[in-house]
Protein backbone atom coordinates (compact mmCIF):
# COMPACT_ATOMS: atom_id res chain seq x y z
CA UNK A 1 0.00 0.00 0.00
CA UNK A 2 1.33 3.37 -1.02
CA UNK A 3 2.51 5.70 1.71
CA UNK A 4 -0.59 7.52 3.00
CA UNK A 5 1.34 10.76 3.30
CA UNK A 6 1.40 11.06 -0.46
CA UNK A 7 5.00 12.29 -0.24
CA UNK A 8 6.87 12.03 -3.52
CA UNK A 9 10.55 11.27 -3.71
CA UNK A 10 13.27 11.74 -6.27
CA UNK A 11 15.37 8.97 -7.74
CA UNK A 12 18.10 7.86 -5.35
CA UNK A 13 20.42 6.54 -8.04
CA UNK A 14 21.38 9.56 -10.14
CA UNK A 15 24.83 8.18 -10.92
CA UNK A 16 23.30 5.04 -12.40
CA UNK A 17 20.91 7.09 -14.51
CA UNK A 18 23.76 9.25 -15.79
CA UNK A 19 25.74 6.13 -16.64
CA UNK A 20 22.86 4.67 -18.61
CA UNK A 21 22.33 7.92 -20.50
CA UNK A 22 26.05 8.06 -21.29
CA UNK A 23 25.93 4.47 -22.55
CA UNK A 24 23.00 5.38 -24.75
CA UNK A 25 24.91 8.27 -26.27
CA UNK A 26 27.86 5.99 -27.01
CA UNK A 27 25.74 3.43 -28.87
CA UNK A 28 26.40 3.42 -32.64
CA UNK A 29 23.40 4.78 -34.47
CA UNK A 30 23.24 1.57 -36.48
CA UNK A 31 22.52 -0.39 -33.33
CA UNK A 32 18.83 -0.82 -32.53
CA UNK A 33 18.69 0.78 -29.12
CA UNK A 34 15.39 0.38 -27.28
CA UNK A 35 14.52 3.54 -25.44
CA UNK A 36 11.58 1.87 -23.73
CA UNK A 37 14.03 -0.66 -22.34
CA UNK A 38 15.98 2.28 -20.94
CA UNK A 39 12.82 3.54 -19.29
CA UNK A 40 12.23 0.13 -17.76
CA UNK A 41 15.78 -0.19 -16.46
CA UNK A 42 15.77 3.29 -14.99
CA UNK A 43 12.53 2.57 -13.14
CA UNK A 44 14.03 -0.63 -11.82
CA UNK A 45 17.19 1.16 -10.71
CA UNK A 46 15.08 3.55 -8.64
CA UNK A 47 14.22 0.53 -6.46
CA UNK A 48 10.67 0.91 -7.68
CA UNK A 49 9.72 3.76 -5.40
CA UNK A 50 6.01 4.38 -5.41
CA UNK A 51 6.51 7.88 -6.73
CA UNK A 52 9.37 8.62 -9.08
CA UNK A 53 10.21 12.19 -10.05
CA UNK A 54 11.79 11.41 -13.41
CA UNK A 55 10.33 11.41 -16.85
CA UNK A 56 12.04 9.60 -19.70
CA UNK A 57 11.22 10.30 -23.32
CA UNK A 58 10.24 7.10 -25.13
CA UNK A 59 11.42 7.22 -28.72
CA UNK A 60 9.95 4.83 -31.25
CA UNK A 61 12.46 2.12 -32.03
CA UNK A 62 11.00 1.18 -35.40
CA UNK A 63 12.75 3.89 -37.46
CA UNK A 64 16.34 4.02 -38.63
CA UNK A 65 18.45 5.29 -35.76
CA UNK A 66 20.95 6.81 -38.15
CA UNK A 67 18.34 9.54 -38.75
CA UNK A 68 18.83 10.84 -35.21
CA UNK A 69 21.50 13.35 -34.45
CA UNK A 70 23.14 14.17 -31.13
CA UNK A 71 20.44 16.60 -30.03
CA UNK A 72 17.92 13.76 -29.92
CA UNK A 73 19.85 12.22 -27.07
CA UNK A 74 19.98 15.41 -25.06
CA UNK A 75 16.34 14.95 -24.05
CA UNK A 76 16.64 11.23 -23.26
CA UNK A 77 16.06 11.86 -19.59
CA UNK A 78 14.68 14.96 -18.01
CA UNK A 79 13.55 15.62 -14.51
CA UNK A 80 9.78 15.49 -13.97
CA UNK A 81 9.35 18.08 -11.27
CA UNK A 82 6.55 17.01 -8.93
CA UNK A 83 6.86 19.88 -6.49
CA UNK A 84 3.30 20.97 -7.28
CA UNK A 85 2.04 17.48 -6.40
CA UNK A 86 3.94 17.60 -3.11
CA UNK A 87 2.51 21.03 -2.42
CA UNK A 88 -0.99 19.75 -3.10
CA UNK A 89 -0.44 16.82 -0.72
CA UNK A 90 0.91 19.16 1.95
CA UNK A 91 -2.36 21.12 1.96
CA UNK A 92 -4.99 18.57 0.97
CA UNK A 93 -3.99 15.55 3.06
CA UNK A 94 -3.69 17.27 6.48
CA UNK A 95 -7.15 18.81 6.07
CA UNK A 96 -8.78 15.52 5.06
CA UNK A 97 -6.94 13.51 7.70
CA UNK A 98 -7.90 15.98 10.43
CA UNK A 99 -11.59 15.82 9.53
CA UNK A 100 -11.48 12.02 9.30
CA UNK A 101 -9.70 11.81 12.66
CA UNK A 102 -12.25 14.02 14.46
CA UNK A 103 -15.36 12.40 13.01
CA UNK A 104 -13.99 8.87 13.09
CA UNK A 105 -12.76 9.08 16.67
CA UNK A 106 -16.11 10.44 17.84
CA UNK A 107 -18.22 7.80 16.10
CA UNK A 108 -16.08 4.74 16.74
CA UNK A 109 -15.29 5.71 20.34
CA UNK A 110 -19.03 5.99 21.00
CA UNK A 111 -19.56 2.50 19.56
CA UNK A 112 -16.86 1.03 21.80
CA UNK A 113 -18.17 2.92 24.84
CA UNK A 114 -21.75 1.73 24.35
CA UNK A 115 -20.73 -1.87 23.77
CA UNK A 116 -18.44 -1.91 26.79
CA UNK A 117 -20.89 -0.18 29.15
CA UNK A 118 -24.40 -1.24 28.10
CA UNK A 119 -24.68 -3.58 25.17
CA UNK A 120 -23.82 -7.25 25.52
CA UNK A 121 -21.98 -9.15 22.77
CA UNK A 122 -24.82 -11.58 22.15
CA UNK A 123 -24.18 -12.32 18.47
CA UNK A 124 -21.26 -12.72 16.10
CA UNK A 125 -22.30 -9.49 14.39
CA UNK A 126 -21.89 -7.67 17.71
CA UNK A 127 -18.35 -9.02 17.97
CA UNK A 128 -17.54 -8.02 14.39
CA UNK A 129 -18.91 -4.50 14.87
CA UNK A 130 -16.84 -4.02 18.02
CA UNK A 131 -13.71 -5.29 16.24
CA UNK A 132 -14.53 -3.02 13.31
CA UNK A 133 -14.64 -0.02 15.64
CA UNK A 134 -11.27 -0.98 17.17
CA UNK A 135 -9.70 -1.45 13.73
CA UNK A 136 -11.00 1.92 12.55
CA UNK A 137 -9.70 3.62 15.68
CA UNK A 138 -6.21 2.15 15.25
CA UNK A 139 -6.22 3.20 11.61
CA UNK A 140 -7.33 6.73 12.45
CA UNK A 141 -4.59 7.09 15.06
CA UNK A 142 -1.94 6.73 12.33
CA UNK A 143 -3.28 9.70 10.35
CA UNK A 144 -1.54 12.46 12.36
CA UNK A 145 1.82 10.89 11.51
CA UNK A 146 1.02 10.80 7.78
CA UNK A 147 -0.28 14.36 7.87
CA UNK A 148 2.98 15.51 9.48
CA UNK A 149 4.95 13.54 6.88
CA UNK A 150 3.09 15.30 4.07
CA UNK A 151 3.89 18.73 5.52
CA UNK A 152 7.31 18.46 7.14
CA UNK A 153 8.65 15.02 6.25
CA UNK A 154 9.23 11.98 8.45
CA UNK A 155 11.21 12.98 11.53
CA UNK A 156 10.61 10.14 14.03
CA UNK A 157 12.85 7.40 12.71
CA UNK A 158 12.75 4.19 10.71
CA UNK A 159 11.20 2.04 13.45
CA UNK A 160 8.22 4.36 13.76
CA UNK A 161 7.94 4.41 9.96
CA UNK A 162 7.71 0.62 9.78
CA UNK A 163 5.25 0.30 12.68
CA UNK A 164 2.97 3.11 11.47
CA UNK A 165 2.91 1.77 7.90
CA UNK A 166 2.15 -1.77 9.08
CA UNK A 167 -0.62 -0.53 11.40
CA UNK A 168 -2.17 1.47 8.59
CA UNK A 169 -2.28 -1.43 6.13
CA UNK A 170 -3.28 -4.02 8.74
CA UNK A 171 -6.23 -2.06 10.10
CA UNK A 172 -7.34 -0.86 6.67
CA UNK A 173 -7.44 -4.46 5.44
CA UNK A 174 -9.05 -5.68 8.66
CA UNK A 175 -11.88 -3.15 8.30
CA UNK A 176 -12.68 -4.36 4.81
CA UNK A 177 -12.58 -8.03 5.84
CA UNK A 178 -14.82 -7.38 8.84
CA UNK A 179 -17.41 -5.76 6.58
CA UNK A 180 -17.50 -9.02 4.62
CA UNK A 181 -17.81 -11.01 7.85
CA UNK A 182 -20.78 -8.91 8.99
CA UNK A 183 -22.57 -9.65 5.72
CA UNK A 184 -21.80 -13.37 6.10
CA UNK A 185 -23.26 -13.43 9.61
CA UNK A 186 -26.40 -11.70 8.41
CA UNK A 187 -26.71 -14.26 5.63
CA UNK A 188 -26.27 -17.08 8.14
CA UNK A 189 -29.07 -15.54 10.17
CA UNK A 190 -31.19 -15.75 7.03
CA UNK A 191 -30.27 -19.38 6.50
CA UNK A 192 -30.85 -20.66 10.02
CA UNK A 193 -33.01 -17.94 11.59
CA UNK A 194 -32.12 -15.88 14.63
CA UNK A 195 -34.19 -17.67 17.21
CA UNK A 196 -32.79 -19.07 20.41
CA UNK A 197 -33.67 -22.61 19.36
CA UNK A 198 -31.42 -22.40 16.32
CA UNK A 199 -28.58 -20.60 18.11
CA UNK A 200 -25.44 -22.59 18.91
CA UNK A 201 -24.50 -23.46 22.46
CA UNK A 202 -22.90 -20.67 24.47
CA UNK A 203 -19.44 -22.30 24.69
CA UNK A 204 -19.53 -23.21 21.01
CA UNK A 205 -20.61 -19.69 20.05
CA UNK A 206 -17.83 -18.13 22.11
CA UNK A 207 -15.27 -20.43 20.49
CA UNK A 208 -16.64 -19.58 17.06
CA UNK A 209 -16.31 -15.85 17.71
CA UNK A 210 -12.72 -16.19 18.87
CA UNK A 211 -11.74 -18.30 15.85
CA UNK A 212 -13.39 -15.95 13.36
CA UNK A 213 -11.77 -12.85 14.87
CA UNK A 214 -8.36 -14.52 14.98
CA UNK A 215 -8.65 -15.51 11.32
CA UNK A 216 -9.62 -11.99 10.24
CA UNK A 217 -6.91 -10.27 12.26
CA UNK A 218 -4.36 -12.89 11.23
CA UNK A 219 -5.01 -12.32 7.53
CA UNK A 220 -4.90 -8.55 8.02
CA UNK A 221 -1.56 -8.82 9.85
CA UNK A 222 -0.15 -10.91 6.99
CA UNK A 223 -1.14 -8.14 4.56
CA UNK A 224 0.63 -5.61 6.80
CA UNK A 225 3.88 -7.55 7.19
CA UNK A 226 5.40 -6.39 3.85
CA UNK A 227 5.12 -2.79 5.05
CA UNK A 228 7.02 -3.71 8.20
CA UNK A 229 9.76 -5.23 6.05
CA UNK A 230 10.07 -2.83 3.10
CA UNK A 231 9.12 0.59 4.47
CA UNK A 232 12.03 2.77 5.47
CA UNK A 233 13.06 6.42 5.74
CA UNK A 234 14.69 7.93 2.65
CA UNK A 235 15.99 11.44 2.05
CA UNK A 236 14.97 13.53 -0.94
CA UNK A 237 17.91 14.98 -2.83
CA UNK A 238 16.19 18.20 -3.86
CA UNK A 239 14.71 19.23 -0.51
CA UNK A 240 16.72 17.16 1.96
CA UNK A 241 13.44 16.09 3.58
CA UNK A 242 12.99 12.59 4.97
CA UNK A 243 10.08 10.49 3.77
CA UNK A 244 8.61 7.18 4.92
CA UNK A 245 8.09 4.94 1.90
CA UNK A 246 8.53 1.44 0.54
CA UNK A 247 11.87 0.52 -1.03
CA UNK A 248 12.32 -2.91 -2.61
CA UNK A 249 15.59 -4.74 -3.39
CA UNK A 250 16.62 -4.89 -7.06
CA UNK A 251 16.31 -8.66 -7.19
CA UNK A 252 12.59 -8.69 -6.40
CA UNK A 253 11.46 -5.10 -6.97
CA UNK A 254 9.04 -5.43 -9.86
CA UNK A 255 7.57 -8.77 -8.84
CA UNK A 256 7.20 -7.77 -5.19
CA UNK A 257 5.49 -4.45 -5.83
CA UNK A 258 3.08 -5.74 -8.47
CA UNK A 259 2.22 -8.85 -6.46
CA UNK A 260 1.54 -6.92 -3.25
CA UNK A 261 -0.62 -4.34 -5.02
CA UNK A 262 -2.73 -7.01 -6.73
CA UNK A 263 -2.96 -9.05 -3.53
CA UNK A 264 -4.24 -6.05 -1.57
CA UNK A 265 -6.81 -5.20 -4.24
CA UNK A 266 -8.00 -8.81 -4.30
CA UNK A 267 -8.25 -9.40 -0.54
CA UNK A 268 -9.14 -5.90 0.63
CA UNK A 269 -11.67 -5.04 -2.07
CA UNK A 270 -12.69 -7.75 -4.54
CA UNK A 271 -13.21 -10.50 -1.95
CA UNK A 272 -15.23 -8.35 0.51
CA UNK A 273 -17.27 -6.86 -2.33
CA UNK A 274 -18.21 -10.23 -3.84
CA UNK A 275 -19.10 -11.61 -0.41
CA UNK A 276 -21.23 -8.56 0.42
CA UNK A 277 -23.02 -8.69 -2.93
CA UNK A 278 -23.89 -12.38 -2.58
CA UNK A 279 -25.00 -12.17 1.05
CA UNK A 280 -26.98 -8.96 0.79
CA UNK A 281 -28.66 -10.08 -2.43
CA UNK A 282 -29.88 -13.16 -0.57
CA UNK A 283 -31.05 -11.03 2.33
CA UNK A 284 -32.74 -8.67 -0.13
CA UNK A 285 -34.67 -11.56 -1.64
CA UNK A 286 -36.01 -12.51 1.79
CA UNK A 287 -36.98 -8.91 2.49
CA UNK A 288 -38.79 -8.71 -0.84
CA UNK A 289 -40.81 -11.78 0.15
CA UNK A 290 -41.62 -10.36 3.58
CA UNK A 291 -44.67 -8.53 2.22
CA UNK A 292 -46.46 -11.85 1.81
CA UNK A 293 -46.00 -12.46 5.54
CA UNK A 294 -47.70 -9.23 6.55
CA UNK A 295 -44.79 -6.81 6.79
CA UNK A 296 -45.87 -3.39 5.57
CA UNK A 297 -44.34 -2.14 2.34
CA UNK A 298 -42.85 0.95 3.95
CA UNK A 299 -40.94 -1.10 6.49
CA UNK A 300 -39.74 -3.49 3.84
CA UNK A 301 -38.39 -0.82 1.51
CA UNK A 302 -36.73 0.96 4.41
CA UNK A 303 -34.76 -2.23 5.06
CA UNK A 304 -33.98 -2.43 1.35
CA UNK A 305 -32.59 1.09 1.43
CA UNK A 306 -30.29 0.11 4.28
CA UNK A 307 -28.83 -2.70 2.17
CA UNK A 308 -28.45 -0.46 -0.87
CA UNK A 309 -26.74 2.25 1.17
CA UNK A 310 -24.30 -0.25 2.75
CA UNK A 311 -23.19 -1.66 -0.62
CA UNK A 312 -23.33 1.72 -2.37
CA UNK A 313 -21.14 3.47 0.20
CA UNK A 314 -18.62 0.62 0.05
CA UNK A 315 -18.38 0.93 -3.74
CA UNK A 316 -18.29 4.74 -3.71
CA UNK A 317 -15.45 4.93 -1.19
CA UNK A 318 -13.36 1.90 -2.17
CA UNK A 319 -13.72 1.39 -5.93
CA UNK A 320 -11.83 4.52 -7.14
CA UNK A 321 -8.87 3.87 -4.83
CA UNK A 322 -8.55 0.23 -5.87
CA UNK A 323 -8.79 1.13 -9.56
CA UNK A 324 -5.85 3.51 -9.10
CA UNK A 325 -3.92 0.84 -7.23
CA UNK A 326 -4.56 -1.63 -10.05
CA UNK A 327 -3.34 0.89 -12.63
CA UNK A 328 -0.15 1.41 -10.62
CA UNK A 329 0.38 -2.34 -10.47
CA UNK A 330 -0.07 -2.64 -14.24
CA UNK A 331 2.37 0.25 -14.70
CA UNK A 332 4.97 -1.72 -12.78
CA UNK A 333 4.48 -4.74 -15.02
CA UNK A 334 4.04 -3.11 -18.43
CA UNK A 335 5.67 0.35 -17.97
CA UNK A 336 2.49 2.16 -19.01
CA UNK A 337 3.31 5.61 -17.64
CA UNK A 338 6.05 7.33 -19.64
CA UNK A 339 4.77 10.93 -19.62
CA UNK A 340 5.43 13.35 -16.80
CA UNK A 341 1.92 14.84 -16.71
CA UNK A 342 0.34 11.39 -16.66
CA UNK A 343 2.54 10.41 -13.73
CA UNK A 344 1.62 13.57 -11.81
CA UNK A 345 -2.08 13.09 -12.47
CA UNK A 346 -1.84 9.51 -11.25
CA UNK A 347 -0.18 10.72 -8.06
CA UNK A 348 -2.96 13.25 -7.45
CA UNK A 349 -5.60 10.62 -8.18
CA UNK A 350 -3.99 8.30 -5.65
CA UNK A 351 -4.01 10.98 -2.93
CA UNK A 352 -7.64 11.90 -3.54
CA UNK A 353 -9.01 8.37 -3.86
CA UNK A 354 -7.10 7.10 -0.82
CA UNK A 355 -8.53 9.95 1.22
CA UNK A 356 -11.99 9.02 -0.04
CA UNK A 357 -11.41 5.40 0.99
CA UNK A 358 -10.49 6.52 4.51
CA UNK A 359 -13.87 8.19 4.95
CA UNK A 360 -15.34 4.72 5.36
CA UNK A 361 -13.89 4.73 8.88
CA UNK A 362 -16.19 7.63 9.71
CA UNK A 363 -19.23 6.06 8.00
CA UNK A 364 -18.98 2.57 9.50
CA UNK A 365 -20.59 3.52 12.84
CA UNK A 366 -23.50 5.15 11.00
CA UNK A 367 -24.01 2.27 8.57
CA UNK A 368 -23.71 -0.63 10.97
CA UNK A 369 -24.76 0.74 14.35
CA UNK A 370 -26.54 4.07 14.52
CA UNK A 371 -29.29 3.06 12.06
CA UNK A 372 -30.55 0.53 14.62
CA UNK A 373 -33.27 1.64 17.01
CA UNK A 374 -31.89 -0.44 19.85
CA UNK A 375 -28.45 1.11 19.61
CA UNK A 376 -29.87 4.61 19.53
CA UNK A 377 -31.75 3.74 22.70
CA UNK A 378 -28.47 2.68 24.32
CA UNK A 379 -26.86 5.96 23.26
CA UNK A 380 -29.68 7.85 24.94
CA UNK A 381 -29.21 5.79 28.08
CA UNK A 382 -25.51 6.60 28.07
CA UNK A 383 -26.25 10.29 27.51
CA UNK A 384 -28.72 10.27 30.37
CA UNK A 385 -26.16 8.65 32.67
CA UNK A 386 -23.63 11.33 31.76
CA UNK A 387 -26.19 14.06 32.40
CA UNK A 388 -26.09 15.27 28.82
CA UNK A 389 -29.81 14.90 28.12
CA UNK A 390 -31.18 15.98 31.50
CA UNK A 391 -34.87 15.13 31.81
CA UNK A 392 -35.36 14.98 28.05
CA UNK A 393 -35.25 11.18 28.03
CA UNK A 394 -37.79 9.00 29.84
CA UNK A 395 -37.83 5.25 29.95
CA UNK A 396 -41.52 5.21 29.13
CA UNK A 397 -40.92 7.01 25.84
CA UNK A 398 -39.18 4.06 24.19
CA UNK A 399 -40.80 3.19 20.89
CA UNK A 400 -41.43 -0.42 19.89
CA UNK A 401 -39.31 -1.62 17.01
CA UNK A 402 -40.25 -3.81 14.08
CA UNK A 403 -37.85 -6.67 13.40
CA UNK A 404 -37.88 -8.74 10.25
CA UNK A 405 -36.84 -12.31 10.86
CA UNK A 406 -34.39 -13.27 8.14
CA UNK A 407 -35.44 -16.89 8.08
CA UNK A 408 -39.19 -16.94 8.16
CA UNK A 409 -39.83 -13.43 6.86
CA UNK A 410 -42.42 -12.92 9.59
CA UNK A 411 -43.03 -9.73 11.47
CA UNK A 412 -42.45 -9.57 15.21
CA UNK A 413 -43.14 -6.58 17.43
CA UNK A 414 -40.82 -6.21 20.40
CA UNK A 415 -39.84 -3.56 22.86
CA UNK A 416 -36.13 -2.70 22.51
CA UNK A 417 -34.07 -3.78 25.42
CA UNK A 418 -30.61 -5.13 26.02
CA UNK A 419 -32.10 -8.50 26.89
CA UNK A 420 -33.97 -9.27 23.71
CA UNK A 421 -32.14 -7.54 20.87
CA UNK A 422 -30.29 -9.39 18.16
CA UNK A 423 -28.13 -7.55 15.69
CA UNK A 424 -28.51 -10.39 13.21
CA UNK A 425 -31.97 -8.97 12.47
CA UNK A 426 -32.67 -5.72 10.68
CA UNK A 427 -34.15 -3.42 13.27
CA UNK A 428 -36.20 -0.65 11.66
Amino acid sequence: MISPSGTLTENDDMEEISRMVFDAEQKPFSTHWSFKTCVSKIKMNSLLDYDHDYHYHDYDNSSNHSDYDDKDFEDLHTVCDKQEVRSFAGVFLPVVYTLALILGLAGNSLVVLVYMSHKRLRTLTDVFILNLAFADLLLLLTLPFWAADAVNGWEIGTTACKITSALYTTNFSCSMLLLACISIDRYRALARGSTTANAPARNSARRQRIIMCLLVWGLAIVLGLPDMVFYTVKTQHSSGRNTCRAVYPHSMARAAKATLEILEVSLSFLLPFMVMMFCYCRVGIVLSQAATAGVRGGKRWRAFRVLIVVVGVFLFTQLPYNVVKLVKALDVIYILVTECEVSKNLDRANQITESLALTHCCLNPVLYVFIGSSFKMHVLKLAKRCGQTGRGYRQGDEQPTVEISLKSGTQTHTHSSSDNEDTSTFTI
